[in-house]
């Protein structure tokens, strides 16, 4: 009843907080303009309000201050998303550069993490739990502190990659916020498992369905016509939190992998495809997954409901696979999809000749 109660509350908050968001963004000019920004990977046509990520951000921190204790954990987690949606809204408005986005990605990970957040233990298949925090340094500054080198690093690296995987992956009306929403919920129903950080399993719950909560409330204004987009702002906060959840609950991240198999994928490929035709990862482009599915005329409402039922699928297949089922299931949902893309891709050069 209380994580219902947490899980209402953001929606209904988010949802409220978007009319004036959009309101806001066409007064201080965060907008879209296709025809004044020309930018390969969208989708869009006319003037699109930005900046997402604000309400969605506002109604995650009140229903966290109400519902959920403030320990250590949590302010890293507010304060680093505080500064991450604030880096999406400069962005939003000047179009900073992708690397500068990238070393902010870097230093808000690092900050998170200094705040206690890590990777102690991972679940590999086949090998069973590794531990990763051996290796400690120790130091004085204020007290006693100490870093878990490789704990530290890896939860870094999977922030950073799952903010940018994610962003990645909302060129599409409606299609980020439902499958965030999808995720978290089903990672707030795994988080009643194991817990090994100085959080609670109802605090790792409510958060989950908060997050949900809130990227749902946000759905009705961007699903196709949106009327407002995510921003960078809305896509990395959802990449970032959900990297976060991931991790707060021992063994989740493969979890959060097999559920954002397509993000995953699509993100793995994106890079390898750019690298491979000379361009940098960093930059662009109107390859990704949902765009290969526009080329051959799907309409922007089904590429949503897709990304929305295959997340619901894999979501509900998590509930009952195990550490090497997950995998099985990833690998399957990874061949098919490559196979499907390169198939596309090639139609597609076909046509074009």
């Amino acid at each position: 009843m209380y994580s219902a109660l947490a899980f209402i509350t953001a929606a209904v908050l988010s949802y409220l907080f978007t009319v004036p968001a959009i309101k806001l963004a066409k007064k201080y000019r965060l907008i879209t303009d296709a025809k004044k920004r020309s930018h390969p990977a969208h989708t869009h046509t006319g003037v699109i309000p930005r900046g997402g990520g604000g309400p969605i951000y506002l109604a995650i921190l009140i229903v966290s201050l109400i519902f959920l204790p403030l320990n250590k954990i949590m302010t890293g987690i507010l304060l680093s998303s505080f500064l991450l949606v604030i880096t999406g809204l400069l962005d939003d408005y000047y179009d900073l550069s992708p690397y500068f986005r990238f070393a902010v990605n870097l230093l808000i990970s690092m900050i998170v993490v200094g705040f206690g957040l890590g990777i102690p233990f991972i679940s590999v298949p086949f090998l069973g739990v590794v531990n990763l925090a051996k290796w400690s340094i120790g130091f004085q500054f204020f007290g006693v502190h100490s870093v878990l080198v490789l704990a530290d690093l890896v939860a870094i690296v999977w922030l950073t990659w799952t903010m940018n995987m994610v962003n990645w992956s909302k060129g599409v009306d409606g299609q980020l916020p439902g499958f965030v929403a999808i995720t978290a919920f089903f990672m707030g129903i795994l988080a009643q498992r194991f817990i090994h950080h100085d959080i609670s399993i109802q605090t790792v719950t409510l958060l989950s369905f908060i997050i949900s909560g809130a990227f749902l409330g946000f759905l009705p204004f961007n699903f196709f016509p949106q009327r407002i987009m995510p921003g960078y702002g809305g896509g990395a906060l959802a990449g970032f939190l959900l990297g976060i959840l991931s991790i707060l609950s021992f063994g989740k991240v493969g979890t959060a992998i097999l559920i954002l198999a397509i993000p995953m994928i699509d993100g793995v490929y994106t890079i390898i495809r750019r690298l491979a035709n000379g361009r940098s990862p960093f930059r662009a482009d109107s390859g990704h997954f949902h765009h290969q599915l526009l080329d051959i005329g799907w309409g922007k409402r089904r590429v949503a409901v897709f990304y929305w039922s295959v997340s619901l699928l894999l979501g509900i297949a998590s509930l009952f696979l195990k550490g090497v089922e997950k995998l099985l299931a990833f690998l399957a949902v990874a061949a098919v999809l490559l196979v499907f893309i390169f198939t596309l891709s090639s139609v597609k050069k076909e046509t074009s000749r």
